[in-house]
């Protein structure tokens, strides 16, 4: 049994940092209930292409996007705009343990399904809003985007080139990290439930997260008055820590001591750099960086990636390709560590998934159930209004 197979979920959510906080309790072996609009479902599903393929090859209605983040559920479809609707929701969160909702700030309030009226017939249940900016500021009405809070949390103004435009992470990374830190709030408050009896309101942002996870380049600014700026793959207190050019392409190099500069000036054939009083400490290495980039970087292009990674590794010296995605999945690692699972769809029963990267010794992830088609579970919505121990 999974670590959270006593806990049972109702996700509201949609799109991306909801239903990747709810697809991590169903993981770890929650039983979560994901309500979707009739006929529509959640946005995602329609966020092609890439489709799944069936079993023959034919696209299906799948989305790739959604099947990323939505395994291990059941699919209901109700009408929250229906009063018979908002009632069965409200019958099915009376025999939950966690509400995961993504509303925007009142709008559940008006249907009598936000944490203060549901707690009434649930004093034990644990409330989790994620939401752009939460629930109380002046900002709070506001829509939240991953796009709109990257750029507003500062993370944009740290990623990319220094003499190029701010760019966004390549992937919706304060949706995914603000859906982690409400798993971490709602496990903290199911924790503290154990010994209240009571639950609690977990109030979650993306704002708020995007902001913690600047982690020391907020520190930087908020500690030393320092406000961060681009420097593309470079690190603004380690050197070197970046990309470097090869003669066939490009590596990364990142040298997190001195004993390592050490050895990579060795590799380089370049070994007076590192007695250099302007290079032979990392403190020395950040204030001059700009002498001593250009010197690697044109010894780095005489010579082809494999030759400086084969180099460096023998040396201990942290370092690697940039793989593409593909390449990426392709390394023996990725296979080592089971991170490509296979989780058998109705439509392709070769589906693979990107795996679960917590490794539990003792109730490992399991992936018994492939992302709902919608609705799939639609008969079951009367087992879901009652006791889990009513069975």
């Amino acid at each position: 049994m999974g670590s959270l197979s006593h806990i049972r979920v109702l996700d509201l959510s949609r799109v991306l940092a909801g239903p990747w906080a709810s697809q991590l309790f169903a993981d770890l072996g929650a039983e979560v209930i994901k309500i979707e609009r009739p006929g529509q479902g959640d946005d995602t599903r329609f966020w092609g292409p890439p489709w799944m393929p069936d079993s023959e090859g034919n696209a299906t209605d799948s989305s790739a996007y959604f099947l990323c983040t939505n395994r291990g559920k059941h699919s209901l479809q109700i009408d929250l705009k229906d009063p018979h609707g908002v009632a069965q929701v409200r019958d099915i969160a009376r025999h939950v343990d966690v509400v995961i909702e993504n509303f925007k700030v009142g709008d559940l309030a008006s249907l009598g399904l936000d944490y203060a009226s549901l707690s009434q017939d649930n004093p034990g249940l644990v409330y989790c809003s994620i939401t752009g900016f939460g629930q109380t500021g002046p900002l709070a009405q506001r829509p939240g985007y991953d796009l709109l809070v990257q750029a507003m949390g500062g993370l944009m103004s740290i990623t990319g080139e220094p003499d190029g435009e701010p760019m966004k992470v390549g992937v919706a990374l304060s949706d995914i990290m603000t859906g982690l830190y409400g798993v971490i709030g709602t496990l903290a408050a199911l924790a503290e439930r154990e010994h209240s009896g009571r639950g609690q309101h977990v109030d979650v942002a993306l704002m708020d997260v995007t902001l913690a996870t600047l982690a020391n380049q907020a520190a930087n600014w908020v500690v030393g008055g320092v406000n961060p700026s681009r420097v593309g793959n470079a690190h603004l207190s380690i050197v070197p820590y970046q990309s470097f050019e090869t003669a066939d392409g490009h590596i990364v190099v990142a040298v997190g001591n001195d004993s390592q500069f050490v050895q990579f000036c060795e590799v380089l054939g370049l070994s007076a750099l590192s007695e250099d009083p302007r290079f032979a400490r990392n403190e020395s290495r950040v204030v001059n960086r700009d002498a001593l980039i250009p010197l690697l970087a044109e010894r780095m292009k005489t010579q082809p990636s494999h030759f400086w990674l084969d180099g460096l590794i023998a040396r201990n010296v942290p370092c690697g390709p940039i793989n593409s995605v593909a390449e990426a999945f392709a390394q023996p690692q990725v296979a080592a560590r089971k991170m490509l699972v296979d989780v058998p769809h109705p439509d392709n029963p070769d589906l693979q998934l990107v795996g679960n990267p917590i490794k539990l010794s003792r109730t490992p992830v399991t992936y018994d159930r492939a992302p709902p088609k919608l609705g799939e579970h639609d008969s079951l919505l009367g087992h879901f209004a009652t006791p889990r121990d009513a069975d």
